[in-house]
């Protein structure tokens, strides 16, 4: 399921503050009353790193549309304030490091991203598990949770602990919402969809899945995303400067989000040669787990949750998801089109057909490697609890006749486990 792990990035709150180095659950309490302040926040972030300016200001529009969203609508905590301050100067001030590495060494942002491959659907349509899977491939490399969140280590403590810092900032987050890891457990290691990404700009679906913000996800889907992938673009260039080659000396990125199917166009742009892959399942199999997730992930930042206005928005999100696969596969026939069903009972045999549809070589070693993988117990194949769509207002009726089309367009069949959700 892949909204928990931009889900989690969202929430990303450091137990350490990366330049100072104090506790931020210590932050007085004057942090969270201040309305929030797109240029104070800049402001802040600039001068603990001492530096004057920021390379590129195309996310300060992004981010002072979120921050409005935020006071206007989205009702925080006052734990839910915190949060949003302690994040939004998170990626500031990784802003800033990449800026300073840039300075360092202009080379980075001319760093060659070569055919990388996005998968992409439904979410619970075992989109984490194929990323995982294809993670133990040592010619592919995914942007793991704790480099996404933290690209560079700390020069001030001169270890790099990011990955143990990620891993607390995952156990704390689990106490604040009970019920999240049955859902989608995830660790610090563990492959990061790119809308925690695109998040450091401010331009990501992953804000709207926490928060209840309307009209920024309004105005997002009308700016569109093409800034934001341009930043992915430049991002991932700094995580590959930073990672060994392998024995061919190249290096192909495996990039995963549901969200993706919404900025195909933007995608395509930053990375013209790209190659997708989407991923099916019955939808009804998916949407009270999305909806209840989403109501975990709301919890500690709101002070209500609307579980049937929260059902009534995920599921239509799910809808326009399907329609933007629909429409993006009548565009582009290159697409591979795989199956949850064929995925999980079958996974060597999908990885085949993937490496030959992106034109790469599976070697026995790395066959190898992947057939041990699934042989050792993993949190995926843990039972996850199953949920009734009427608490959240929703009929199973209704969403059968919502996605008849994409089911038809994708020769989707339903699975006996969906008459259980009704």
């Amino acid at each position: 399921m892949g909204l928990l792990a931009g889900a989690l990035r969202r929430w990303g709150t450091p137990l350490v503050d990366c330049d100072a180095g104090k506790a931020l659950f210590v932050e007085p309490n004057h942090a969270a009353r201040r309305p929030f302040d797109a240029y104070h926040l800049m402001e802040l972030a600039l001068e603990r790193s001492g530096r004057r300016d920021f390379s590129d200001h195309s996310f300060i529009e992004p981010l002072q549309r979120l921050l409005r969203a935020y006071e206007e609508e989205a009702d925080l905590s006052r734990f839910g304030r915190r949060a949003v301050h302690f994040d939004v100067s998170r990626s500031l001030a990784n802003l800033i490091t990449l800026d300073e590495a840039e300075d360092k060494d202009p080379s980075i942002t001319e760093r060659p991203i070569e055919q990388p491959i996005f998968i992409t659907g439904l979410p619970r349509s075992a989109t984490t598990f194929l990323h995982m899977l294809l993670a133990q491939d040592p010619a592919l490399a995914v942007p793991r949770s704790w480099q996404c969140m933290y690209p560079y280590p700390n020069p001030i403590l001169g270890l790099d602990l990011r990955r143990l810092e990620v891993d607390a900032e995952f156990a704390l987050f689990r106490l604040l919402s009970p019920g999240v890891a049955a859902l989608h457990p995830i660790t610090a290691d563990a492959p990061q969809e790119c809308t925690d990404i695109t998040a450091q700009v401010f331009q990501s679906l992953r804000f709207d899945t926490t928060h209840r913000i309307p009209s920024y996800l309004n105005w997002l889907e009308g700016y569109g995303h093409h800034d934001a992938f341009r930043f992915h673009r430049r991002f991932l260039q700094h995580l590959d400067a930073q990672a060994p080659m392998n024995e061919n000396g190249r290096r192909r990125w495996v990039l995963k989000a549901p969200d993706h199917v919404f900025a195909m166009d933007a995608i395509k742009s930053a990375y013209p040669d790209a190659r997708f892959v989407f991923l099916h399942r019955d939808p009804l199999c998916v949407v009270a787990s999305c909806v209840k997730l989403a109501e975990l992930l709301h919890k500690p930042f709101t002070r209500h949750v609307d579980r049937k206005a929260l059902g009534t928005q995920v599921s239509a999100r799910l809808v326009e998801s399907t329609e933007e696969m629909a429409w993006a596969a009548g565009q582009d026939p290159d697409i591979l089109h795989l199956h949850y069903r064929q995925v999980v009972a079958r996974p060597i045999e999908t990885i085949k057909a993937l490496y030959s549809h992106c034109a790469m070589a599976l070697s026995a070693g790395v066959e190898t490697r992947m057939r041990q993988w699934l042989k050792r117990p993993r949190l995926y194949r843990r039972r996850h609890p199953r949920y009734s769509l009427r608490e959240f207002g929703l009929d199973a009726h209704d969403l059968n006749r919502r996605f008849a089309r994409y089911m038809q367009a994708f020769h989707v069949t339903p699975e006996a486990s969906a008459a259980r959700v009704h």
